[in-house]
């Protein structure tokens, strides 16, 4: 299904003086005024944005460690004399710690940080998850290093209780900025995901990004898709994400643009045909969020098409939880 795209032209109505007005006003045309898209920095900024909304900081000494609490209930633990410098040379004095936490799908799209796992084979798949997490600690502004674990203690309430097939994966980012989860084997090298007491314990070894996951499962066959988003976006100004029915901590992206067909495109073959979602459209305007939704269900190669005229503006709040009214 793909429907036909229309002129990117927003009307601007003219302003008319409450006194002056003469007959000769009567019959003028409102001028149209063209659409300028947002520069790739305007939405990369409100990115950035959404990411300092969700940074928790907190300073504690090399040399004691820190137990800190986040504002969701994780327990983070960072132990003593554990901290080395890029030099691998201990750390000793003031340190800061930079904190993140992202559960649910609508804080994963405005943060960017979708849930894409790699998969065996280097595709890449939609992953639910128990909690995405980043720690970083620096000294006058140089990140710094753990040559010890790193613990943390993730209530399960917060993605829908104990999920025994979550394992633990760790996030790298591309020259785009994009976000991809690499899965780690449970061990003493590489950390892991635990379960004891109704919680999950995650140790890892490296400051960064981590998760607790799954791939999401689905028996049906399999199918890529494309989305053709207005004239004058690309992978620079907008994004597309993909948002299963029923999946509350799981939000995909589509992360290939393609330059002659405007089109942005599953190519993996990782979608279930028949699935119920919702595809996102996201870009920026004036310092806020411009969006569109569509409600699919998915058929093999199937195109899909998004119009300006199709949008709305909301602000960070707002959109996300227009995002988490979705089913």
């Amino acid at each position: 299904m793909k429907n036909v795209k229309k002129p990117l032209i927003i009307m601007a109505m003219a302003a008319f003086a409450l006194t002056g007005c003469t007959d000769s006003d009567e019959g003028i045309i409102p001028e149209e005024i063209p659409f300028v898209p947002p520069t790739a920095e305007a939405f990369a900024g409100l990115r950035a944005v959404a990411m300092e909304n969700r940074l928790q900081t907190t300073s504690f000494n090399a040399e004691d460690g820190v137990v800190f609490t986040s504002e969701k209930g994780v327990l983070l633990t960072i132990s003593g004399g554990c901290i080395m410098d890029t030099n691998g040379d201990p750390v000793t004095g003031e340190v800061q710690l930079d904190y993140m936490e992202i559960f649910e799908k609508g804080n994963m799209m405005v943060t960017n940080k979708p849930t894409m796992g790699v998969t065996p084979e280097g595709d890449k798949a939609l992953l639910v998850s128990g909690g995405e997490f980043y720690v970083m600690v620096t000294q006058d502004g140089e990140e710094l290093q753990s040559y010890c674990a790193i613990q943390m203690t993730v209530p399960p309430d917060l993605t829908g209780g104990i999920d025994e097939d979550m394992t633990f994966w760790t996030g790298a980012i591309d020259d785009d900025g994009n976000l991809a989860w690499n899965q780690k084997e449970r061990n003493d090298d590489e950390g892991g995901v635990f379960i004891d007491h109704n919680q999950y314990f995650v140790i890892s070894n490296q400051f960064g990004w981590t998760n607790v996951d799954r791939f999401f499962s689905d028996a049906r066959p399999k199918t890529t898709l494309q989305v053709e988003v207005p004239e004058g976006f690309d992978a620079q100004n907008c994004a597309v994400y993909l948002s299963y029915d029923g999946e509350e901590n799981a939000l995909a992206q589509l992360d290939t643009y393609d330059e002659n067909t405007g089109r942005f495109s599953e190519h993996y073959g990782q979608i279930p045909v028949g699935l119920e979602m919702h595809i996102i459209f996201v870009t920026e305007e004036n310092d806020e969020w411009r969006y569109a939704i569509q409600g699919v269900t998915v058929a093999a190669g199937d195109i899909y098409s998004f119009d300006l005229e199709e949008t709305a503006t909301a602000s960070e709040e707002e959109v996300i939880q227009i995002i988490a009214q979705l089913p």
